[in-house]
C-alpha cells in the first residue's frame, strides 16, 4: 500500500469518526482546487463558491457511507461536478439537446476524470484568447453571442464563407489542444446548442 493510499484511509476513517481536524483538514487541502474547478464550469464566482460548500456539507453529511478503498480526491471532484448540473438545472431551462451533452460531459468526470477536464476547460479558454485576432472575433460572435454565419458576416463587411473558414480554423486548432472533448467543453463555456 503506498502513503497516500494510507493517508486515504487514516483521513476517511477519522471523517467517520466525526473528527472535524481532519475535515478542517479536508476542507484546508480542497477548497482552492475545487473552487478553481467550479469556476471553470460556472463562470460565476458566488455560484462555484456556493457549489464548492456543497460538496463539503455533503461529504460531512454521508460522512459515514464514504468508501476508504475510493481517493477522496475523486469524490469530491464528483460531488462537485454533480452539484454543478444540478445549479445548473435550476438556473437555466432544460432541453433534450443540453441533457445530452451533460451526460457526455457525466461520463468524461469518472474516478479522476474531473481534474482532466478541468485542465482541458482550461486550455480552451486559453487557446480561444490566443487565437488569430480575426479568428477570435468571428469565433466569440458565433459561440458566445449566438450570432448565424450569415449575421457574422453582415456585421464584419465579410462573405459567410470567409466566417465559415475562420470558424472552422477555430475549431482545428481548439481541437487539437483537447481533442474529441471539444463540444462538451464550449457547451460548458457558451452553452451552446450547436
Amino acid at each position: 500500500m503506498s502513503a497516500s493510499q494510507e493517508h486515504n484511509i487514516n483521513l476517511i476513517r477519522q471523517l467517520q469518526n466525526g473528527d472535524e481536524e481532519a475535515f478542517s483538514h479536508l476542507i484546508n487541502t480542497y477548497h482552492k482546487p475545487l473552487y478553481i474547478y467550479a469556476l471553470n464550469l460556472t463562470k460565476d464566482h458566488a455560484a462555484a463558491e456556493d457549489i464548492v460548500q456543497n460538496t463539503f456539507l455533503k461529504t460531512w453529511k454521508y460522512r459515514k457511507k464514504l468508501n476508504p478503498d475510493l481517493p477522496i480526491k475523486n469524490l469530491l471532484y464528483k460531488s462537485t461536478f454533480n452539484n454543478f448540473i444540478s445549479h445548473y438545472r435550476k438556473e437555466k431551462p432544460f432541453q433534450s439537446i443540453e441533457e445530452t451533452y451533460i451526460e457526455a460531459i457525466n461520463e468524461t468526470i469518472e474516478d479522476d476524470n474531473a481534474e482532466i477536464l478541468s485542465k482541458k476547460i482550461e486550455m480552451v479558454t486559453q487557446g480561444i484568447e490566443e487565437l488569430p485576432k480575426k479568428c477570435k472575433e468571428i469565433f466569440l460572435l458565433s459561440k458566445q453571442d449566438g450570432l448565424t454565419n450569415s449575421e457574422i458576416a453582415e456585421y464584419l463587411s465579410i462573405s459567410v464563407k470567409t466566417v465559415e473558414g475562420q470558424i472552422t480554423k477555430a475549431y482545428r486548432i481548439l481541437r487539437d489542444l483537447v481533442g474529441g472533448q471539444l463540444k462538451e467543453i464550449l457547451f460548458i463555456l457558451f452553452d451552446i446548442k450547436k
